[in-house]
């Protein structure tokens, strides 16, 4: 036999068991990887973009049914009494007699009806963030399938234009992200909330970032404020970024601030 076929011979063997193995399990990586990273980009593509989408044709629906709720919720009249009024106490002689205040005229707030769960009651604008300057839809709850439909309310705290904190949470990167920008918001912004008793203005008061356990920031103040809340940093929920907003005007500003 000359060398030129026991040449060929030798190199035609099929290659050995072991060798075929680890060839397979590299393919089978490969294609794994290449499998799971087309998943991660369609994931990533459907949760920032089209949730997105949807979210927006959304947003304009509920906009329809939140001017439709304005007209057909309850609005009453309710006596507000001031909470810590001062006792009249005579400078002269403190440990006199507290002498009972004059009678003032009873003052009332305009009250509307606690919406249902999942129910858009209001439109939140804020003229200086570009994608809230036209509103987006607050809804009534904050599961995660009310947030999808657009900023949350607390229903444990007041409604927007109610004495105390009414808690606004809302999403950053998904589901129209409606609070995106909330971080370029500065102090002495205008946020504007329409509501069934009429349009309530705030202003910004203060940016902060928290974690997500200091459940403070939904704790009672007085006056009537907004907090709205939101993740952070962007794509991430390890933190909470924070404003606070307070009425300056509104249907029930005079007697919430001047009472």
């Amino acid at each position: 036999m000359s060398n030129a076929t026991e040449h060929e011979t030798i190199t035609d063997r099929p290659p050995a068991p072991q060798k075929r193995r680890v060839a397979k399990v590299i393919r089978t990586i490969g294609w794994t990887s290449i499998g799971l990273g087309v998943f991660l980009l369609g994931f990533v593509v459907h949760q920032l973009f089209i949730t997105t989408y949807f979210a927006q044709q959304n947003n304009e629906a509920l906009k329809v049914e939140a001017a439709e709720y304005f007209e057909q919720v309850t609005v009453t009249e309710v006596e507000y009494v001031a909470p810590g009024a001062p006792a009249v106490v005579d400078p002269q002689d403190p440990a006199a007699p507290v002498e009972p205040a004059e009678p003032e005229e009873p003052k009332t707030l305009l009250v509307e009806e606690t919406p249902e769960q999942g129910e858009a009651f209001a439109i939140i604008r804020i003229p200086s963030i570009e994608r809230l300057a036209e509103g987006w839809t607050v809804v009534q709850g904050v599961s995660r399938a009310d947030l999808k439909n657009g900023v949350g309310h607390m229903p444990s705290t007041p409604l927007p234009g109610q004495p105390g904190n009414a808690v606004l949470p809302g999403h950053r990167t998904t589901y129209g992200a409606p609070f995106h920008e909330l971080d370029e918001l500065e102090v002495g912004d205008i946020i504007e909330i329409e509501t069934a008793i009429g349009l309530n203005i705030y202003e910004v008061r203060e940016s902060i970032i928290v974690r997500p356990t200091e459940i403070w920031v939904t704790n009672p103040r007085p006056g009537s404020w907004i907090t709205l809340s939101t993740c952070n940093p962007k794509f991430s929920s390890r933190e909470r970024l924070i404003i606070f907003a307070e009425l300056v005007s509104g249907p029930n500003y005079d007697v919430i601030y001047n009472s």
